[in-house]
């Protein structure tokens, strides 16, 4: 999906209008809505700073705007061919099933991979198991990886104040 079809449909999932929109990234009133429908048209292509700023708007990760094509076929391998030069994807067979995996032998990137994809492993288990619901879900997805940031932030907090507890207690 390519960005303008990205910003459409997270400015249609927040209830916004073009102009609205183009108005809260600092677009004049008289022409927000004509600079927002030519971004969503694919006429004009968003420059970094205006990402950063729509996604600040429409509460998104800026990597949720930019999603390479995978629309097609063809985009969606040249997608997965890049990952397995980049990030240690590997095709392979399990079963008799076809599978995605890591490559093990380069540990920096398995490791920050295998930390991603398990924390939206546990992610898509709380949906199905119905502790979140599918908007929760979204949520995490699209501003990825602030939610985890802001759940380690929080736990570190919270084993700071316990140890402070400890301290006072005199334990």
């Amino acid at each position: 999906m390519a960005i303008g079809e990205r910003i459409r449909y997270f400015r249609n999932l927040r209830g916004m209008t073009q102009k609205y929109l183009g108005m809260r990234v600092g677009f004049p009133e008289r022409t927000a809505d004509i600079r927002m429908a030519q971004y969503e048209a694919g006429t004009r292509t968003p420059k970094a700073d205006l990402v950063e700023a729509l996604a600040y708007v429409l509460d998104v990760s800026p990597q949720a705007l930019t999603v390479p094509d995978i629309d097609t076929d063809y985009g969606l391998m040249h997608t997965l061919f890049a990952l397995e030069d980049r990030r240690g994807l590997r095709i392979g067979e399990i079963d008799g099933e076809i599978c995605l995996r890591l490559d093990k032998s380069d540990w920096n990137k398995f490791h920050s991979m295998f930390n991603m994809w398990n924390a939206w492993r546990k992610e898509g288990a709380k949906l199905e198991a119905g502790e979140i619901t599918r908007e929760e879900y979204d949520h995490w997805r699209y501003t990825y990886p602030r939610v985890e940031a802001e759940r380690t932030r929080a736990a570190l907090d919270e084993l700071r104040e316990r140890k402070k507890e400890k301290g006072r207690s005199g334990e």
